[in-house]
């Protein structure tokens, strides 16, 4: 009986494989799902570019080149080289928002939508959580990419005279970068699970649109001073939840000399703010999956 139930057990040893942990189940399955987002990257990456510089890229034709050309100037007599400096950083900001939101919050809506995608992730030996996570991950990493593609581009993009001055400080570039990355991936996360798919369309006029013009990407902070109701300098106290303006001041704090909001501002708000939209996102991911 003893040989018996031996070659029992081993048996089922062969057939059933050495038992994993379940965090190796789940680092293995989060490799798999990372790994997917990159094949279909990859696969795009063409069309990925494309849908990455074009908003930068007309951006700094139109302000840069079209305008100085036409004597239309911007930044005031001699200021267009200023304008220039603080317009750069601002693309820059703005896609990795554009990246943030669509890599993320957009293929939610079409996972949790028509294609129904969703249900077989949340089947993967992972928590849900990490399957969320993973999204937030894979759109931070495409918002690097797209800053690493505009950079360039936005600082050559220009008229005769009108050249950004770019300078980079790479210890807050290293730091702050990543940082606004998993920031706006999380934006995206919140926004993909709290509207449905059929009214994405409304997150663009509601939410996107105002959080692009009041984001910092033409101006500084500072600038918006003169903007007030007798002595409450009120756009300057609003634009304040406005989590792409810190991103914008990061960015010029990263690539230029131009005057910024306190790097001791910009941290912890960052920080705040991955931290809240984490917490929110995560929450409507599990509520949706389960619904």
């Amino acid at each position: 009986m003893t040989t018996i139930s031996s070659t029992a057990e081993h048996r089922e040893r062969i057939v059933l494989g050495p038992r994993r942990s379940s965090f190796s189940a789940s680092r293995d399955a989060l490799g798999a799902l990372m790994l997917r987002d990159v094949r279909v990257l990859w696969g795009d990456f063409a069309i990925f570019v494309l849908r990455t510089i074009v908003q930068p890229f007309l951006l700094c034709f139109v302000f840069l080149f079209v305008f100085p050309k036409i004597g239309q100037s911007i930044g005031g007599a001699g200021g267009e080289a200023a304008f220039a400096t603080v317009l750069v950083a601002g693309v820059v900001g703005i896609s990795i928002m554009f990246q943030g939101v669509q890599s993320v919050a957009l293929q939610m809506s079409q996972e949790f939508g028509y294609t129904r995608e969703i249900e077989d992730r949340v089947q993967a030996p992972c928590p849900i959580w990490l399957v969320a996570a993973e999204k937030v991950i894979s759109g931070a990493i495409q918002g690097l990419i797209s800053a690493a593609i505009v950079l360039p581009i936005a600082s050559f993009v220009h008229a005769k005279g009108v050249q950004a001055q770019i300078n980079l400080h790479w210890l807050i570039l290293l730091t702050l970068v990543p940082l606004a990355c998993i920031a706006m991936g999380s934006l995206g996360l919140v926004l993909g699970t709290s509207f449905e798919p059929q009214n994405i369309g409304m997150m663009f006029g509601f939410v996107i649109l105002p959080i692009t013009f009041l984001g910092g990407t033409y101006y500084q902070w500072t600038r918006l001073a003169p903007v007030k109701i007798g002595s409450w300098h009120w756009l300057q106290t609003v634009v304040l939840i406005n989590p792409l303006l810190y991103v914008n001041e990061g960015m010029r704090a990263a690539f230029t000399n131009a005057p910024h909001m306190h790097l001791y501002i910009v941290y912890p708000v960052l920080i705040a703010f991955c931290v809240g939209f984490l917490w929110l996102g995560l929450r409507n991911f599990r509520r949706r999956v389960l619904s």
